[in-house]
C-alpha cells in the first residue's frame, strides 16, 4: 500500500501515559471536575494545526483537550446502554444489531445521564456547537468550501450535529466520501492509550484502482482528532474492520450539516426534535 508521507509533529505520551488507570464508564469515585473546554480551547488546537492538502484537505489535530480534562472526559462517557444502533449497511453484524452506537451530545439527551455526567457533556455540548468552533473550521478550511459552494464562509452557515460513537467489534466501513448534505466532518479520538493506534481513519486519493491504495492513515491516538471539508469525488475515507480484541472504539463526531434557506435551518430543526421524541418514545 502507497501512503502519503506528511511531516507530523510526535506525539509524546507524557501527559497521557496513565490515562489507563484512571478512566473508564464504569468509574465510581471521579475527582472533582476540572474546568471543561470551552470554545476558546478547541479554536486554538485548530489554529495551531497546519492544513494538510494530501490526499486532501484535511487537519490532524494533536492535544485536543489537556491531559486532565480528558481523564475526566473518559471517566464520564455513558454506558453502552445509553447508546442507540447507528444502522448502515456495513456495520450490521450476523446477530441483526449494528456494531456503532451513537449517543447524541444535545443538552435534551444529556439530561437523562447521571448528573456528574451531566455536569461534564453539558458545557462541552455548548462549545462544540459554539459559532466560535465553526468560524474557525470554515477559517480553516475556506478554500475547500468556498470552491463548493461558490461563495465567501462569511455567509455561509452550518448546523453542528454533535455526538459519541462506540463502535464494537466487527464495525467496519469501505472507502466513501460523505453525503453532500455535509459540509465539515470532524471526529475528535478517544482511546485509553496508543494501542489502539492502528483503528485510526484513513484518507484515500480516490475510490478505485491505484488512488484507493494512496492512503494516508490518521492514528488513532488519546486526544487527537481530524478534520475535513466535504468535497464531491474527494474526500474519500474509511475505517477497516475492527477485531473484538481491538475493544470499544470510542470517538467523538462533530458534523456540520448544509442548512440552506429558511428551509433548511428549519429541517434541520425539525430533525432534532423527531430525534428527542423518538429516543424518549424508546426509552
Amino acid at each position: 500500500m502507497l501512503a502519503f508521507r506528511d511531516r507530523e509533529r510526535p506525539q509524546s505520551r507524557s501527559d497521557f501515559a496513565m490515562v489507563n488507570a484512571h478512566v473508564g464508564p464504569q468509574a465510581t469515585d471521579a475527582p472533582a471536575l476540572s474546568r471543561p473546554p470551552v470554545p476558546d480551547d478547541l479554536v486554538a488546537a485548530i489554529e495551531a494545526t497546519p492544513l494538510a492538502t494530501a490526499p486532501f484537505d484535511h487537519l490532524y489535530m494533536e492535544r485536543v483537550f489537556p491531559a486532565p480534562v480528558y481523564r475526566q472526559l473518559l471517566d464520564r462517557l455513558p454506558a453502552t446502554r445509553r447508546y442507540r444502533e447507528f444502522r448502515h449497511g456495513q456495520a450490521m453484524q450476523a446477530d441483526g444489531h449494528s456494531a456503532r452506537r451513537k449517543f447524541y451530545l444535545y443538552p435534551e439527551h444529556i439530561m437523562v445521564l447521571p448528573a456528574d455526567q451531566r455536569a461534564f457533556w453539558l458545557p462541552l455540548s455548548r462549545a462544540l456547537r459554539s459559532r466560535e468552533l465553526q468560524d474557525a473550521f470554515k477559517r480553516k478550511f475556506r478554500g475547500a468550501l468556498e470552491r463548493r459552494f461558490g461563495r465567501s464562509v462569511d455567509r455561509l452557515t452550518f448546523y453542528p450535529v454533535p455526538m459519541l460513537l462506540r463502535d464494537l467489534g466487527g464495525y467496519r466501513i469501505g472507502i466513501h466520501g460523505d453525503s453532500l448534505s455535509k459540509a465539515i466532518t470532524v471526529q475528535f479520538y478517544l482511546p485509553r492509550d496508543d494501542s489502539q493506534s492502528h483503528l485510526g481513519t484513513v484518507l484515500h486519493e480516490g475510490r478505485n484502482g491505484d488512488a484507493a491504495l494512496r492512503t494516508k492513515t490518521l492514528m488513532f491516538r488519546p486526544a487527537t482528532g481530524y478534520a475535513f471539508p466535504v468535497v464531491y469525488h474527494e474526500s474519500w475515507h474509511s475505517v477497516a474492520r475492527t477485531s473484538d480484541a481491538d475493544g470499544e472504539r470510542n470517538t467523538l463526531m462533530l458534523t456540520y450539516y448544509v442548512q440552506d434557506g429558511l428551509f433548511g435551518r428549519v429541517l434541520q430543526r425539525l430533525k432534532r426534535a423527531w430525534l428527542f421524541v423518538a429516543y424518549g418514545v424508546r426509552r
